[in-house]
């Protein structure tokens, strides 16, 4: 799997190395979170959606290890966090934003995989 980069035309891809999943209808998300694990993408994931991961036997990373903060509000804000926003926003073949990345400790996510409260 991969995704574009800022300056890469799409034909030249980036391979997906780590993905966020955060689902509240988690209708096929074993199924599709074993693909991932099976092309060697890392799991990372919110609470429920986490544990229900974990329950299939994949190795998964909770968000709150990213963060450093657990989710709160009854699990509505969880990924709110600059952490997270700069591992997704974050322009990797931009020099500011690389060594932002490494002076923080943010390590990009390459696909994000959600779905929202009813």
């Amino acid at each position: 799997m991969a995704v574009p980069t800022k300056n890469i035309p799409a034909p030249d891809l980036v391979p997906v190395r780590r993905a966020l999943l955060s689902v509240f209808d988690k209708t096929g998300l074993v199924d599709f979170a074993k693909a991932l694990a099976a092309a060697g993408v890392e799991l990372v994931s919110t609470g429920g959606t986490a544990k229900t991961i974990a329950e299939a036997g994949l190795a998964v990373r909770d968000v709150s290890e990213l963060t450093g903060f657990p989710e709160i509000m009854d699990g509505r804000v969880k990924t709110l966090h600059p952490s997270v926003h700069g591992a997704l926003l974050g322009i990797r073949d931009d020099a500011e934003h690389a060594k932002a990345m490494r002076d923080h400790h943010i390590e990009p996510i390459d696909l994000v995989v959600s779905n929202l409260y009813p």
